[in-house]
């Protein structure tokens, strides 16, 4: 019976990390799902709130949208919406990004130098 049970959990969490790697593949984001942290986009999320993300790096990226990011130097990713963003003749894109209950921009977030966000700092977007 002990080996069943052994067999039953080690089916559950393989289930459970195929289905994480299939919405990696699916969503293109490495983290399809987070959880909001902190209060700086209230009211619109709330600590606790899941957010679903995608990353597909064939849609632009634009202001009012609401990225996850991550900043050299910090490991838990960032929940904020784009307020500017500035594209040059090349297709590279710069933003910067805000917390919808933060009274300043996040420059002072970003690693020491850094005024921009780029597309390799993007986790994903909020979808849902």
């Amino acid at each position: 019976q002990l080996y069943y049970q052994v067999l039953n959990f080690a089916m559950i969490v393989s289930s459970a990390l195929m289905i994480w790697k299939g919405l990696i593949v699916v969503t293109g984001s490495e983290s399809p799902i987070v959880v909001v942290l902190s209060g700086s986009m209230e009211p619109a999320f709330h600590r606790g709130d899941l957010l679903f993300l995608t990353n597909f790096h064939d849609d632009p990226i634009r202001a009012g949208e609401i990225v996850v990011f991550k900043v050299e130097g910090r490991d838990i990713p960032i929940v904020h919406r784009v307020i500017k963003v500035h594209e040059k003749g090349n297709g590279n894109i710069k933003f910067l990004t805000k917390g919808d209950n933060n009274e300043v921009d996040d420059r002072g977030l970003y690693k020491e130098g850094q005024n921009w966000l780029e597309k390799k700092d993007v986790v994903g977007r909020a979808r849902g």
